[in-house]
């Protein structure tokens, strides 16, 4: 697939990756959130690109937790690990049938938020228990859709988990959560691109030794770093929710000239929504005159 590419678009992926890789090590978290929406506008199939970095975090976050794994919070990781893995397995289903429309957008949408708190210094936190299950169970759900589900996790650990133990144990986490996805993607057939993740390996391992390097300046100028970060991802999220006007436009208006009982019974047949009955909804659906 990376050979389909020009070759101007081809160092563009390189140093995408190389920023992903950085981004990884060096905050522990936010290589998919900061480095999927760029790629998008690469190549706008996030199927593409998700199993290629999920390649890159099991080799990577199973190389740095070699001579780590005691320093692992694993008491807080599995209770945890109750709220987040369900959601995220159905968030795998759910990247596997939603057209790439929705997708996009759902990924921009995410990061445009993550962008604002940044840029504004806020903190997406919690003082309730109940508040922390909610965000861990969304969290959950949106790294199984699209990995970019991290910062509402990492949110969560932070009051939960020592610092010196939060970064180990968030790669844990990575590690067990990108190994579900990938072996749902190999127990349904889906195209991995593993040939295209080992040849951005070398690239993605630049990243990776300069995240490392530079992880402590970063926790000591995080708010300076996550402002910068957050203005940049609200330019490029505008950009990528405006590039998708038309086509969102478009599916609105078909949805308001046939209804939506016409637009979601005939748009099953493409299997946007093969978990839903034909007999069931759309009957429901045409009784309330929708």
């Amino acid at each position: 697939m990376l050979l389909d590419f020009s070759p101007s678009q081809i160092v563009i992926v390189a140093l995408l990756f190389v920023w992903a890789g950085f981004v990884r090590t060096g905050l522990g978290f936010g290589g998919a959130a900061l480095g999927l929406p760029l790629m998008l506008f690469v190549h706008n199939d996030a199927r593409l690109w998700l199993p290629i970095i999920s390649v890159h975090l099991l080799f990577f976050s199973g190389l740095t937790l070699r001579t780590r794994l005691h320093n692992v919070d694993w008491q807080y990781l599995r209770h945890s690990s109750a709220y987040i893995i369900p959601p995220a397995i159905v968030g795998v289903f759910g990247l596997l049938n939603l057209p790439i429309l929705w997708l996009n957008f759902f990924i921009y949408s995410i990061t445009l938020f993550y962008g604002l708190m940044w840029l504004l210094n806020r903190a997406i936190s919690s003082s309730q228990p109940w508040v922390d299950k909610v965000l861990l169970v969304i969290g959950g759900y949106v790294a199984g859709t699209s990995l970019t589900g991290a910062p509402l996790m990492v949110a969560v650990y932070m009051h939960n988990v020592s610092k010196d133990k939060l970064r180990d144990t968030l790669f844990v986490l990575w590690f067990i959560l990108v190994s579900i996805k990938m072996t749902t993607f190999i127990a349904l057939s889906a195209d991995l691109h593993f040939v295209t993740a080992l040849m951005l390996l070398p690239v993605a391992a630049i990243g990776h030794v300069l995240g490392l390097k530079a992880h402590t300046a970063i926790m000591h100028n995080e708010l300076v770093f996550k402002r910068w970060i957050g203005g940049g991802l609200v330019i490029v999220s505008g950009l990528g929710l405006w590039g998708l006007r038309h086509d969102i436009m478009a599916v609105a208006n078909d949805m308001g000239a046939n209804g939506l009982s016409k637009w979601l019974c005939g748009h099953q047949k493409r299997d946007i929504f093969p978990w839903l009955s034909n007999d069931s909804l759309c009957t429901n659906l045409k009784d309330f005159n929708l």
